[in-house]
This record gives C-alpha cells, structure tokens and sequence, in this order.
C-alpha cells in the first residue's frame, strides 16, 4: 500500500503537469497583463487568501486519525463529523448576511481567529471540547467561502473600477492554485507528523501561524468595504423564489445536494478503509488532491476545445476516481451556476442549496453510527452509488431542459478573458 500511493501520486502529479504545460502552450497572452495596478491588487488577495486555504488543507489528511488516536469509537467519530457539517449549515445560512454587516476585512480577521482556536481545540483529549472545535470549523469554513470572495469582488468592481470580466478568470486561477496547495498540504501534513513527533495532531499546530500571518496581511494591507443593504431574510425570501420559480435551479440544485454529500461521506470513510493497510494518510490526500487537479486539467482542456475480499489498491483507485470526478464536477458546476442563477439571488439560492447537501450527509453518518463498522461502511458505499446514479438523473433532467439555451454552451476559448499570470 506505501508503495502503490507514492506511486500513484507521482503518476497523477507528471500526468497534471503534462496537461497544464500543454494547455499553456496553446493558450493565448492574457489581456490584463500589462496592467501593473490589477496585477498588485491581484497579488494581494492572493497571498491572503492562498495562506488561508493552505492552512485549511493542512488539516484535512490527519482529521480523523487524530480523534482515532485519541481513543474515540467510530459512532463518537461520526458525531463529531455531524457537528461540523450542521454548524456548517447553520453559520452557511447567515454567513453572507454577517459578513456584509461586520466588513469583509473584519471577517476574514475573524476567520484566522476562529480557526486558530479551532486548531488549538485539537489539543484536548476532552470530547466536549472536540464537539466545540468542530463548531468553530463550521464557522471558519462559512466565513472562507463567503468573506474572501465577496472582498475581493467589491474591491475589484467598486474601488479599483477594473473589468467586470477580469474576475472569472481571477478566480479560475484561484481554483487552480487552491489544487496545487492542496497536493502539497498533504505532503506538508505527512512530513511534520513525521518529524515533529507530536503525532497526527501536529498539522494542526503547523496551521495556526498561517492563519496568523493571513489575518496579519489582510489587517495591514486590506482595506474595509460593507454591503449592509440587504437583510438576511431578503436574501433567504429572495434565494427560495428563485429555487421554487425556476425548473433549472432546482435541478442543478439537486445535483450539488446529491453529488456533494457523497463527497462529505466519503471524506468520513476513506481513512477508516486505507489506515489500517499502513497508508501514508499525507501521501494519499494528496493524491487525490491530484486527481481532482487532473480532473480539472480535464475539464479546462475539454472547454478549451469547444463486498468480498478486502483490497486496498482497489479502494485507494476507486477513491482516486472519485477525485478526478470532483476536479471535473467543480469548475462545471461553478460555470453552470453562473449561467442560471441570477447575480442578484446567488447568495440565497446558494443557502438552499446547502441545507440538503449537509442535511444528507449528517443522515448518512448518523446511520453509519449505528451500523456494524465493516457492513456499515460497505453499505454506505452502495448507498452513495444510488445516490450518484440519482445525481445522474438530475443531469439528465437538467439537460433536457437547457440543451437549446446557447447561453449555457461554453464559449470558444478565442473569446475567453485572461487574468495575468503570475
């Protein structure tokens, strides 16, 4: 098994470099290089936000080796996942309204902060403490995923007055680079737990100063914007009209809802099945990182172009598959979303989206936690394959109803904006 995940992980990484170098060759200058303000402002986000999710990814291999070694049984496990997921939800669903009304700054200050002291919480063998870590994870992770970007588009927009177009492309190539930190977090994570000899806690600790230098940077080198127009409950009304009014939605709803709580479970239940065989859990979190980084290699090229007998090679494949779907479902799922929710109702149909998508993972854990480790796991797996095939229909749905709308084909990469290299 050591051997199989170091190789499959240089194999995953040569095949990404291959497709990146190749699809750079072919690609066109970006027109925003010359723009020496938009490349400093860029570079700007990008050293906070990078640090952040860094920091983020770190932690992510050793999660459930930790609260493994520190003696919980798998059900205790489970519930500490639970936490987390449904703090998720409920700090997801106002997250957006909390940070137009703190400041985006302030907020991004306040994820480093919550997440530092979510890092810490790892220290504790105490479970009550641990049910509060994941707690504030639920919080860092809403406030991740709604401060940085709406940050950075209100500065792009309002104070520096630059292209509208320029931030698609500016965040594709976050998207990009949030793959690449998540391959070498995973190596990170493995060498400190093994040089540090604080066990599967010291990625933990590895992360919290560069949550603190992130929360530094934006403290000294961002500047404070707000959006304080729209209440919470506008956005919630307005986000759920959109849902219920529009059949493409609501399709491409649930096709997130289905797709990525399979995603959350199978987060839960890849340790329990490599770990045992002597996996190296750094090594293998970074192969799949690899693989979804192939799938996205994939996808951009493909756009560019208008229970028996236990094996873990086998799983540690069929895992690395799911993977590679992941890095193809992201970026088209961003791109869909784009195209059939309105601008103005992203925020709350968004928000809707994710109830079910943790709703369901939270209930799969839950049954997990009450099944027999080998059998409840074996049958999670089927469960997640209906689930899939379910997530398929919806595709097909969905299809059936956009296939003559020319405004959701993928325009012809000579059309494309570029954001500047860096």
């Amino acid at each position: 098994m050591l051997v199989t995940a170091y190789l499959a992980f240089v194999v995953l990484l040569a095949s990404c470099l291959g497709l990146e170098l190749s699809r750079c060759r072919a690609k066109p200058p970006g027109r925003a290089c010359s723009n020496p303000s938009f490349l400093r402002f860029q570079l700007d986000f990008y050293q906070v936000y990078f640090l952040a999710l860094a920091a983020d990814w770190l932690q992510a291999p050793y999660l459930y080796k930790l609260y493994q070694h520190y003696h919980f049984l798998e059900g205790q496990i489970a519930i500490l996942y639970v936490c987390g997921l449904a703090s998720t939800v409920l700090f997801g669903l106002v997250a957006s309204s909390l940070v137009d009304w703190l400041g985006r700054k302030k907020s991004c200050v306040l994820f480093s902060l919550t997440y530092s002291l979510c890092c810490l919480t790892k220290l504790s063998w105490d479970y009550f403490v641990l049910l509060m870590g994941r707690a504030l994870g639920g919080l860092s992770t809403a406030l991740l995923f709604s401060a940085f970007e709406a940050w950075y588009i209100h500065e792009h927009m309002e104070r520096h007055d630059f292209p509208a177009e320029w931030i698609p492309a500016t965040f594709a190539r976050a998207a990009f680079w949030n793959h690449v930190l998540a391959v070498v977090a995973g190596v990170a994570a493995e060498a400190v737990t093994c040089w540090m000899g604080l066990g599967p806690v010291a990625p933990f600790l590895a992360a919290i100063p560069l949550l603190a230098l992130a929360g530094a940077l934006a403290l000294h080198n961002w500047g404070e914007n707000y959006d304080r127009q729209r209440a919470f409950s506008r956005t919630c009304a307005g986000g759920l009209r959109c849902l219920l009014s529009d059949r493409r939605v609501l399709l491409l709803g649930t096709i997130q809802a289905l797709f990525e709580s399979v995603i959350f479970i199978f987060v839960f239940l890849w340790t329990p099945v490599l770990d045992p065989h002597g996996a190296p859990l750094g090594i293998v979190f970074s192969s799949f990182m690899a693989a979804s980084l192939l799938g996205s290699s994939l996808y951009r090229i493909a756009t560019s172009k208008s229970p028996g007998q236990e094996s873990p090679v086998e799983s540690f494949i069929a895992f690395l598959l799911i993977e590679l779907a992941c890095g193809l479902y992201f970026p088209s799922m961003s791109f869909l979303r784009r195209k059939v929710i309105p601008e103005t109702e992203q925020a709350g149909v968004l928000n809707w989206f994710r109830v079910p998508l943790h709703l369901l993972a939270c209930l799969g854990l839950l049954v997990l936690h009450d099944s027999d480790h080998k059998t409840g796991t074996r049958n999670m797996f089927s469960i997640c394959s209906a689930v899939m095939v379910m997530a398929l229909l919806a595709v097909v749905g969905l299809f059936t109803v956009v296939r003559h709308n020319a405004e959701l084909r993928v325009p012809s990469p000579t059309g494309e904006p570029y954001a500047p290299e860096l």
